[in-house]
């Protein structure tokens, strides 16, 4: 009878292995290679698909060989359900994994984001601190406008910059600090550990299997032979106490496996809420500072403009003109043609500022002739 040898899959590799059952350094490892993965991924597919071929070859050959022990009806049926346990183990253990590499990118992303803004933070607060000093040690001849404004916005440049700030600290206690704790933590650990023990001895249980139907060929061929109906008991017995073990140690395994992972979708989900009403909060808040900065900073500045431009008033106007007094109609000949234009004069109730060339200064007093 030919003999199957099983490949190696993911559980095999030693717990010091650090792309798979050791828990690497959350910062100092290199990202992964995502083609590589992807590789890895196919090779540990086409592994799980030979095992699975060579335990239903092993199946019907212990069937076909059976009459007792191992290879019984009921053996069988229970090989199948250890079978289905391996492959959910094996299911669980790739989500578990791409969960923890979730997490550890969200943590490096939010490290990155606090080290960056917190330089951010100490140029804005520079910039804050220059302002406020301009505002208090400089003046101007025709107004402190530009004074009270650059105060203005170095106390709301420094407000900014303290959210900023109070938001990096709550992204590191809040976001980084649970999903970090999560990745090097003990369950992780420990439930990779029982599925490394369990691979190891579902192993043995196969190497077993295959002692098994040795000595039952053995027997077959030599029935009356009792040393080997002896060897061919103890190696059933011996397979039966692993299949017991195994069983037992793959029950631990999933439901430790089945709590780690529902406890790292639960966290890491509602660790991206919180991120996401952080940063909600904080634009808000920064949203309401600029609102009231800017509302300040026109007002000055439209103060500034109304008291900058001088306005020249002629206390003594030159009285109008019969016509322009009484709204007299005048006509003037236009390419042969006669159009009339209607005139009146106006006085000024309320002074205007000019805002372009093309507009007039006008002092309360004036009289200006309206002609459109």
């Amino acid at each position: 009878m030919k003999c199957f040898h099983s490949p190696n899959n993911f559980f095999r590799i030693r717990p010091s292995s650090p792309s798979l059952f050791g828990i690497p350094s959350l910062l100092r490892s290199p990202p992964p290679d995502h083609a590589r993965a992807r590789e890895m991924d196919a090779l540990r597919k086409q592994a799980t698909r030979f095992r699975e071929q060579v335990a239903r070859q092993q199946q019907a050959v212990l069937k076909q060989f059976g009459g007792g022990g191992y290879g019984g009806s009921e053996n069988v049926l229970m090989d199948e359900l250890e079978l289905q346990q391996h492959q959910r183990l094996e299911k669980l253990y790739i989500s578990t994994r791409s969960g923890k590499h979730f997490q550890r990118d969200i943590v490096r992303g939010v490290e990155g984001y606090v080290v960056t803004g917190s330089k951010q933070v100490e140029i804005g607060t520079k910039l804050s601190e220059d302002s406020k000093r301009y505002g208090v040690e400089n003046s101007c001849t025709i107004g402190s406008t530009l004074s009270k404004a650059a105060l203005g916005f170095g106390r709301a440049r420094a407000q900014i910059e303290q959210e900023r700030g109070n938001l990096l600290k709550a992204l590191g206690t809040q976001v980084a600090e649970p999903l970090r704790a999560m990745v090097v933590g003990a369950p992780l650990g420990d439930a990779r550990e029982l599925a490394q023990r369990y691979e190891r001895m579902r192993q043995e249980a196969e190497a077993q299997a295959i002692e098994v139907s040795k000595r039952q060929i053995k027997v077959s061929e030599a029935p009356g032979n009792v040393d080997n109906n002896l060897k061919m008991e103890v190696a059933e017995a011996k397979l039966q106490q692993l299949k017991s073990n195994m069983t037992v140690l793959g029950k631990e395994a999933v439901a430790a496996m089945t709590a780690v992972e529902a406890q790292q979708q639960r966290l890491t989900l509602q660790r991206l809420i919180s991120m996401v009403e952080l940063e909600r909060t904080y634009h808000q808040r920064i949203l309401q500072i600029l609102d009231q900065l800017e509302g300040e900073m026109v007002s000055q500045h439209r103060r500034f403009e109304a008291s900058s431009s001088p306005v020249v008033e002629d206390p003594m106007p030159p009285p109008p003109s019969y016509e322009q007094s009484n709204g007299i109609f005048s006509s003037e000949r236009v390419d042969g043609s006669t159009a009339s234009m209607t005139y009146f004069l106006g006085e000024v109730m309320h002074s205007y500022q000019a805002e372009s060339d093309i507009e007039l200064n006008l002092s309360v007093g004036d009289y200006v002739v309206v002609r459109k």
